[in-house]
């Protein structure tokens, strides 16, 4: 933009509230700001010296300014907002959010409620507890709900089509009201008594529950007495980890980390008092320099048009238009919104860890972990996933015409393989080359640990095969109870060649083919090679052990010394394969039984 054009701009322009964006030679949207005296933002942009580096880049650029006037500052705000969400301008902070966060919802007009998982609209009546950051968080909050009030987390119409008490029963994750091993009155006790642990109550549910158990001990229901104390010792031991606060009410924390490269943002969300976890984003880079700068535009973005807001909001860095963002807040939430850069007790706490949080991120981010994440991202968009996943698990099975099956589960997150979450499992008892039986086995194992509280679960399963091994998997999930888990099956295709898998995800009928430059294709190749390898590994180990051994040493109550006196007796291990029933029983620690076993154990394998 010439001086002499800028002049005669700046001249004609109003001193009232409105937004002006900056337009190329093209007449593209460069960027879109807001400002409570039009004139005197637009004209800061033409200092001598001053601005940053990337406003300078920005004014080289712009060939022209338009501009809207609005009745007040708010207004302005909503209109910026609106352009950069439609127009995605270059020079903008740009927020690619997710479609929907989940809920735990409280279906509290049943006889028998349900507490599960949810996302999306809020159509069905009862209670939603959230936001959550991630479908890890509501999955580790219900796993806890479980573990202590054994409440259903099942669809109804699993629940209503019961004749005997299901996995969760036998765990002891549910106290089976499906069969009627609870009463009513009982069991909605309990859910309320969850309700109250998830409104942060924990203080007084301890107290009552202390009361109920002396009460029970009374009346000499002992058994009842000895739930609510296992009950009393895991709220204790949760509120020593610091899953609660001990500061009541609903509040989200935000900082943000910023260098010339790139920038992170980070969202605690604080719920009935409780710490729910946090969201990590990274926002595109715009004009906006400075931390402040950053984190107003962000602020913007993220709550106006439609998102829950809590009453407060604490920030890391101290913003120049925290009242004009209060008053919209207000008005949109309808309720008084208190946005505050300096906090005490345990805000304080939330805001220094938030910050810790974002320049950690920031760092592994742009330590080489950027085209993971955006790998991620890519597979999010191809498979029109509601959020990004944040951890995925894929699973193969590996064996030689059905000898020595192993499965492999691998995980990897945002940041990589996690090889510390690895496993391998030893498949028995199915018939040789059952993949659909030894993917049952392997997942059925895997997730039921987890369900008792061992591990995680993961965002997006893949599973190495095509259309059976995806109906294996999902009658494993369906079984255990297992919501929201996005499963996918990665077949070879019929040319078998990478680059052209077909997916098959749960609940769609045809397969989906990703183009061979996806990124989101390639993760899922880079986690299913990955997969192989590890089944292959495994499996070769396990062969060759098989192959490297007797028969003897794999007989159940044969170890070092009766394998000995085995050999010492017959001579050598021909011998022993030669012997009878009766000839093998006279060895001394070797019953009939037990030669019998033996003796079967040579002759199978003739």
């Amino acid at each position: 933009m010439t001086v002499e054009n800028s002049k005669a701009l700046l001249k004609n322009l109003p001193s009232q509230p409105g937004i002006y964006r900056m337009l190329n030679g093209k007449g593209e949207v460069l960027y879109v700001g807001k400002a409570r005296n039009l004139r005197k933002r637009v004209q800061s942009y033409f200092r001598a010296s001053g601005l940053a580096a990337r406003v300078m880049l920005l004014m080289q650029q712009a060939q022209d300014v338009e501009i809207t006037v609005t009745h007040t500052e708010t207004e302005a705000l909503l209109l910026e907002n609106n352009l950069i969400k439609t127009l995605h301008p270059r020079f903008n902070i740009l927020l690619r959010d997710d479609k929907s966060y989940p809920y735990i919802f409280v279906s509290d007009s049943q006889e028998f409620p349900r507490i599960g998982f949810h996302r999306g609209a809020k159509r069905e009546k009862g209670r939603y507890f959230g936001p959550y950051p991630s479908s890890y968080g509501v999955r580790e909050t219900l796993n806890l709900l479980q573990k202590i009030f054994r409440v259903r987390q099942c669809q109804d119409s699993f629940f209503r089509n019961r004749s005997r008490p299901c996995l969760q029963y036998q765990i002891k994750r549910c106290s089976g009201p499906c069969v009627g091993l609870i009463d009513a009155e009982r069991y909605r006790h309990d859910v309320q008594q969850a309700v109250m642990f998830m409104e942060g109550k924990s203080q007084s549910l301890v107290r009552d529950s202390i009361r109920e158990m002396e009460q029970a001990s009374d009346k000499q229901d002992y058994e009842t007495a000895a739930l609510l104390r296992d009950r009393i010792a895991m709220l204790k031991r949760i509120q020593e980890k610091q899953y609660i606060s001990g500061e009541g009410g609903d509040a989200d924390v935000l900082a943000v980390a910023a260098t010339p490269e790139a920038v992170c943002v980070v969202v605690t969300y604080i719920r009935g008092g409780q710490n729910l976890g946090s969201k990590t984003f990274f926002p595109r880079m715009g004009a906006e320099s400075s931390p402040e700068e950053i984190l107003s535009a962000f602020l913007a973005q993220y709550y106006l048009f439609g998102r829950t807001i809590p009453a407060r909001i604490y920030l890391s860095e101290a913003i120049s238009d925290r009242a004009l963002l209060e008053r919209a807040f207000s008005e949109q939430a309808g309720k008084r919104i208190a946005v505050a850069t300096s906090a005490r007790g345990a805000p304080r706490r939330w805001v220094q860890m938030a910050k810790l949080n974002a320049a950690e991120a920031l760092r592994r981010h742009l330590a080489g972990k950027i085209d993971m994440q955006g790998r991620f991202e890519a597979l999010r968009d191809a498979l029109e996933l509601e959020s990004t996943p944040e951890r995925i698990e894929c699973f193969d099975i590996s064996h030689t015409m059905g000898e020595a099956t192993v499965a492999s589960c691998v995980v990897f997150d945002i940041n990589g393989p996690v090889k510390s979450d690895y496993r391998r499992f030893n498949i028995e008892g199915i018939e040789p080359g059952d993949d659909y039986g030894a993917m049952t086995q392997a997942l059925t194992r895997r997730y039921r640990k987890v369900k008792e509280g061992e591990g995680k679960l993961p965002d997006l399963l893949l599973i190495d095969g095509g259309k059976g091994q995806l109906s294996a998997a999902e009658a494993v999930l369906q079984e255990l109870q297992i919501e929201d888990l996005r499963l996918v099956a990665v077949a070879k295709g019929r040319e078998r060649k990478p680059g052209k898998e077909q997916l098959f995800l749960s609940g769609s009928r045809r397969p989906t083919i990703l183009p061979a430059t996806s990124a989101g294709l390639h993760l899922i190749q880079q986690v299913r090679d990955e997969a192989h390898r590890f089944a292959i590994a495994g499996h070769r180990a396990r062969r060759g052990k098989a192959r490297t051994t007797s028969p003897i040493e794999r007989i159940p109550g044969i170890g070092g010394k009766r394998r000995q006196a085995l050999l010492k007796n017959f001579g050598g291990l021909r011998e022993v394969a030669r012997a009878g029933v009766e000839d093998l029983a006279r060895v001394p620690g070797i019953s009939p039984d037990l030669a019998q076993k033996i003796y079967d154990a040579f002759h199978s394998e003739e």
